[in-house]
Order: C-alpha cells, then structure tokens, then sequence
C-alpha cells in the first residue's frame, strides 16, 4: 500500500480516487504473494472479489500468462492523465475517517489494539 501511494507521489501515475489507490496497491500485495484474503460476501461487490481471487490465484501460479503490451502501455497512459491529489494527506485521512465510521466500536477498538501491538513490536 505505501509504496503504491509513495510511487502516485512521485508522479509515476496518477490516480481518479483514494479508493482506487487503495485497491491498485491491494492488488499488488496479492499479486506478489502476500496472503491477503477476498473480501467476504457483502462487503464488497462480486466483480471486485473476484478480481481479488484471481490476484491470488496469479501468485500462486507464478509468472503465467505473458502480459499485453498494448493494454499494459494503455492502462499506464490512463493512469498517468489522472490526478495526484487523492493521496494527499488530506485526503487519505478522509478516506480513514470514512471507514472508520462504518466499521462497529467493537471493530474499531479491535483495530486499534492490533495496531498499538504491532507497533511496539516494530520498535522492540
């Protein structure tokens, strides 16, 4: 995730939305073999829990299927007429805030604990 937004920053392309920054770097993190589960049933739509399977299905494969260039070349175009500023602080924060508030004070609090252990792991 942070070395998706750190390379949005940088300019190598750009992004429509917070979201999307967010699902590219998800894609990625599956793609490179990082077990990151689908989204269940409900809380995200059919197409993207299936793009998230595939993701996985591809590392575990391995190289697969050679790449178009075309579309490969297209898609970079796309994404590089698009704008930098949802991975702004700013609006990353937002995006945090927005989830945080459809997530349960039972979720939120269980978040935080994790993250403050993880953190001091990091530090130890």
């Amino acid at each position: 995730m942070r070395e998706e937004i750190e390379l949005i920053r940088k300019g190598a392309h750009g992004v429509r939305s917070t979201k999307q920054a967010i699902a590219i770097g998800l894609s990625k993190a599956r793609r490179a073999g990082v077990k990151l589960p689908p989204p269940k049933a409900g809380k995200a739509s059919e197409k993207t829990r299936e793009k998230a399977r595939r993701d996985l299905e591809k590392s575990r494969q391995g190289g697969g299927q050679p790449v178009s260039r075309k579309r490969s070349r297209a898609t970079l175009e796309a994404l590089k007429r698009e704008s930098r500023k949802p991975v702004s602080k700013t609006a990353l924060a937002q995006q945090a805030r927005a989830a945080a508030r459809k997530r349960t004070p039972a979720e939120r609090s269980a978040s935080a604990k994790k993250a403050a252990r993880t953190r001091a792991a990091r530090s130890r």
